[in-house]
């Protein structure tokens, strides 16, 4: 397999597709704890808690290393795949998120923060990563989880949240290059309801 950086940003046919297994039921109509992450704004940290207006988090496993081919194995996780093609989704579609009414745009995974500023860098990422490798932030939302090579990782799901309160998730997300356009169609959904 070739070890291109671009093998990270398409997703290949097959790949299982995860199943909605309930764990992330209880975070609609949730308040955010107050928990500081690092972030890749020269490690400004933030607390999406005391943000106004709408926030739009997109919590993701981990971001792939260039020139290291993606394990075969990793791609036999369902929903795993993907997280460089959802942020470049969510890099593509930022302005017109904006435009819809979003204030903030996040990443978020369990990824440190140096690690987070190099993908962002090379992704030309218009927005900031949080790291939450303390995983104080998916204990403190009971997200689901799971380990890989020692590491315990978030599964994908995306939160509007809109003044500290989750009010729209999206769990799970299959095909991840696509979360970003989802989530802009549920805001245009929101202001022709209005």
């Amino acid at each position: 397999m070739s070890n291109s950086p671009i093998q990270h940003l398409g997703l290949p046919l097959n790949l299982p597709v995860p199943v909605d297994d309930g764990a992330c039921d209880h975070l609609v109509g949730t308040s955010l704890p107050s928990i500081i992450l690092p972030s890749t704004a020269a490690g400004a940290p933030v607390d999406v808690s005391s943000l106004s207006g709408l926030t739009i988090v997109f919590c993701y496993p981990r971001t792939g290393e260039p020139g290291i081919p993606v394990p075969i194995e990793w791609d036999l996780i369902p929903g795993a795949r993907g997280c460089t093609p959802q942020a470049c989704a969510f890099r593509d579609t930022s302005a017109e998120l904006r435009g819809l009414g979003v204030q903030h745009i996040f990443g978020l995974s369990t990824q440190d923060t140096p690690y987070q500023t190099e993908a962002k860098e090379r992704l030309h990422l218009p927005f900031e990563i949080l790291s939450d490798a303390e995983l104080k932030w998916v204990k403190g939302l009971n997200l689901p989880t799971f380990e890989w090579q020692g590491k315990m990782l978030v599964r994908r799901i995306t939160m509007a949240v809109q003044d500290g309160m989750i009010i729209k998730k999206w769990y799970p997300i299959f095909p991840s290059d696509r979360n970003a356009y989802e989530v802009v169609e549920w805001l245009k959904g929101r202001q022709n309801s209005k």
